[in-house]
C-alpha cells in the first residue's frame, strides 16, 4: 500500500483561514451612522441677516463664490460658479447643487 502524498495548502488558502469573519452584515455601517454629530441650525441675527442680504444683492450668475449652508443636520462649504439665482423660489445654484436661501450661513465672493 502506497502513502499518497498530503495535500498541501497554498499561503493564501492558509491565510483566509484566519480572515476575519463579519457575522452581521452592515453592522459597522450602522454603528458609524449612529456616530454622525447633529448640528442645529443657526438663527441669523439682524445684523448678519442684513450683511447677508447685502452680500446676496452683489451675486451675479457666472461668479465665483463659496457658500456655508445647512443641510442634512450639519454646515456645507461649496464652492464654484453660480448657475442661477431665482429671487421667486429663493434659491441659489452653484454648479448643479440648489441651495434655498433660508438655509445659507454666509457667502464669500471669490476674487
Amino acid at each position: 500500500m502506497a502513502n499518497k502524498p498530503k495535500y498541501k495548502m497554498t499561503i493564501e488558502e492558509r491565510a483566509k483561514q484566519f480572515m476575519p469573519f463579519a457575522a452581521l452584515k452592515g453592522y459597522e455601517e450602522a454603528l458609524r451612522a449612529k456616530e454622525v454629530i447633529i448640528v442645529d441650525k443657526i438663527t441669523l441675527s439682524p445684523e448678519k441677516a442684513e450683511e447677508l442680504d447685502y452680500k446676496m444683492h452683489n451675486v451675479e450668475r457666472g461668479s465665483i463664490v463659496s457658500i456655508i449652508y445647512y443641510s442634512d443636520n450639519n454646515y456645507i462649504k461649496k464652492t464654484g460658479m453660480v448657475a442661477k439665482i431665482d429671487t421667486t423660489s429663493r434659491f441659489i445654484q452653484i454648479i448643479n447643487t440648489k441651495i434655498y436661501f433660508d438655509d445659507i450661513y454666509d457667502i464669500i465672493l471669490e476674487s
